[in-house]
C-alpha cells in the first residue's frame, strides 16, 4: 500500500501554509499507511550554513548539550532547534562529514535523518495524525515538500524504515512499490561511496539518484536512468533544493494523481489527498503516464516539466 503526497509551490505567498496543506494531505492517506509517517520540508537557508536533522529514541539525554559538545569536537559554533525526538543542528556547510564522524563518538545513539541547506525531515512510528501533531508539522513553512504514510510489508516498523529517505544534500525520496534488485544495487552504491543506513529498498532508490547526480546528472536525467536500472514496480516522488520530480515504472500499477494550477503542483496517491487544496476545482488534474519523468524547478522561468522520450 503506502501513501505519497507532494506539494511544489509556484506562488511563494503560500509558503506559510505549506506545512498545513501537506499535513492535511498526509493524514488523508492514513488508511494507505498507518504504521509510520514522515515529511520533508524545504524551508529557508542561511549562507554558508547547512542543517543536520537528527533523531533519538532518548532525546532528553542525547539532545542535552549536543550542539555544544559537537561544536567543541569540531572547533566551530553550532546551534540546535529541538522538536520532540528530532533536533536540527545548524553548522558550517563544510563540516558535515566531520560532524557525521564526531556524532558516532559523542552521541552513538543519535541517527541522522537528513542534511541540506533547506531540507528538514521528520519521521516516526505511529499514525500520521499523531506524527504530524508531535512535530507540529502544520505550523511549518517552506517552498515545497513531500510526505509518506507507510504500511510495512517487507520489513519491521521502525523509525529508520519510515520515509522520506535522504542520501545526498537537500535530496530526498518517497516510494510506493517494491524494488527487486535493491540488494545488488546497494552493494554497488556502497562501493561507490554512497552512505546507505538501512536495508530498506526505498533508500536504495534514493541513493541511486544521489549517485547519478553526484556524477553530473540532473534530477530529470537521474529519474530517466532509473527506468533502465531499477527493477520492480515503483512510483517515486523526489525533492531537491530547487526541484520536485515524479516518475512511475513502465507498468505503473501503483495509483497516482497530479494537479497543477498557477500556484502549485501537487501529487497524491489518490485524488482525495488533493481535494482540500486551494483552487483544486480549477486545476488541471491528470494521472502521470508510465515511464515518464515529470520535473518542476524554481530555477526555470516559467516553471516547466519535461517528459522522457
Amino acid at each position: 500500500m503506502c501513501g505519497i503526497v507532494g506539494l511544489f509551490l509556484k506562488d511563494q505567498s503560500l509558503a506559510p501554509e505549506l506545512g498545513n496543506m501537506l499535513t492535511d494531505m498526509l493524514i488523508t492517506m492514513t488508511d494507505r499507511g498507518p504504521d509510520s509517517a514522515g515529511i520533508a520540508i524545504y524551508g529557508t537557508d542561511a549562507p554558508g550554513m547547512t542543517k543536520l536533522t537528527v533523531q533519538s529514541a532518548t532525546p532528553e539525554a542525547d539532545f542535552a548539550g549536543l550542539a555544544e559538545d559537537l561544536g567543541k569536537a569540531l572547533g566551530v559554533t553550532i546551534t540546535q532547534s529541538d522538536n520532540d525526538t528530532h533536533t536540527v543542528l545548524h553548522l558550517p556547510s563544510d563540516q558535515f562529514e566531520a560532524a557525521r564522524t564526531a556524532l558516532t563518538d559523542i552521541r552513538p545513539s543519535v541517527r541522522i535523518m537528513s542534511r541540506g541547506d533547506m531540507l528538514e525531515i521528520y519521521k516516526e512510528v505511529g499514525l500520521p495524525k499523531d506524527v504530524a501533531a508531535r512535530f507540529n508539522l502544520s505550523g511549518m513553512s517552506g517552498t515545497h515538500g513531500i510526505g509518506h504514510t507507510r504500511m510495512a510489508t517487507e520489513s519491521a516498523v521502525t523509525t529508520m524504515g519510515a520515509h522520506p529517505f535522504n542520501t545526498g544534500s537537500d535530496q530526498c525520496l518517497v516510494h510506493n512499490g517494491s524494488l527487486s534488485n535493491h540488494n545488488s544495487l546497494r552493494r554497488k552504491l556502497r562501493r561507490e561511496g554512497v552512505v546507505i543506513q538501512t536495508e530498506n529498498d526505498t533508500e536504495v532508490g534514493a541513493a541511486y539518484l544521489t549517485w547519478k547526480m553526484m556524477n553530473g546528472a540532473s534530477l530529470g536525467e537521474a529519474l530517466q536512468s532509473s527506468l533502465d536500472d531499477l527493477d520492480g514496480f515503483f512510483t517515486f516522488v523526489v525533492g531537491t533544493k530547487d526541484g520536485f520530480g515524479v516518475v512511475r515504472d513502465p507498468i505503473a500499477c501503483k495509483p497516482a494523481v497530479m494537479a497543477e494550477t498557477d500556484q502549485y503542483v501537487a501529487f497524491g496517491s489518490e485524488y482525495r489527498a488533493l481535494v482540500n487544496l486551494p483552487g483544486i476545482e480549477q486545476a488541471r488534474v491528470w494521472e502521470p503516464e508510465p515511464a515518464t519523468v515529470y520535473f518542476w524547478s524554481h530555477n526555470d522561468s516559467p516553471t516547466t516539466h519535461e517528459k522522457a522520450a
